[in-house]
This record gives C-alpha cells, structure tokens and sequence, in this order.
C-alpha cells in the first residue's frame, strides 16, 4: 500500500506554477505537460514537455523542469508535480495531476531518494516519496 501524505499550502502553490506554465505555453501536438519542481532552498523551477514526431525523443515535463533548476544552480529537490491539459477535442476545462512515467520515476528517484512527487491517489491529490513510485529501483551502488 502506497504511504502517502496531505498536500500542504506550498504544494497547491507548486500545481498552480505547473498549470501557469501550460497554460501559457499549451500547443497541440507540442506541448501539453507542464511541470514543477520546489527545491529545497523553496524556489520552484516550471517548464514544459517537448513532443518531438519521434516518441522515442520527446522529453518529459518533469526532466526539463529539472534540468531548468539544475541549469540555474539549484540541485537539492524538494517536491515535483505534472499536469496535464486537455486537447481542444476533449470535454474538459482545466488541467489535471498526472502522475510521472517511469522513466521520470527512475530520473526523479537518480536527483533524491527523498524528493517527494504529488499525485492523484483513490480520488483524492497526495505526495509520496518518489521511491514510494519506484521499488526495486536500479541503481549503480555497489
């Protein structure tokens, strides 16, 4: 069973920066993931996914809001979250909690074992431990 925790304020304040950075930037068939990330010194850093025609090569939400920070200096993470927004051809109004693929589970997890990831849990939004998201995790560690 997944160990969860309530969102406090400075969490709501982190989806909002999430949802700000889609909305903004929000292109059909470009981008429609936005992403944040709370270090832990409390500066949040947002950017949004990169589709490429090429699957393979898009870039995640959650990575480019990482490397955002890492590329400002700031590389101790707190708290991550990732919405979505919907397509003009879908029946919904505002962005969502979506929560990371796993290949931003193992890229989080490779920042900080301790950083903690908002999700969408049994109806409700949450945070977890990134580690929470990814046991049995691989690692180089010897």
């Amino acid at each position: 069973m997944l160990k969860v925790k309530p969102l406090e304020n400075k969490d709501y304040e982190l989806i909002k920066e999430a949802e700000k950075v889609i909305e903004k930037n929000y292109r059909y068939g470009r981008h429609h993931i936005g992403s944040a990330i709370r270090t832990t010194s409390g500066n949040i850093f947002s950017a949004v996914h990169v589709e490429a025609n090429v699957g393979r090569i898009t870039v995640c939400g959650e990575a480019m809001a990482i490397g955002k920070s890492i590329s400002e200096g700031d590389h101790e993470f707190e708290t991550i979250v990732a919405v979505a927004h919907p397509h003009p051809h879908e029946d919904i109004e505002k962005c969502w909690v979506v929560a990371p693929c796993g290949m931003c589970r193992e890229l989080i997890s490779d920042y900080g074992k301790d950083i903690n990831v908002i999700i969408s849990y049994k109806g409700e939004l949450v945070k977890c431990n990134v580690m929470e998201l990814l046991p049995e995790k691989y690692t180089s560690d010897i």
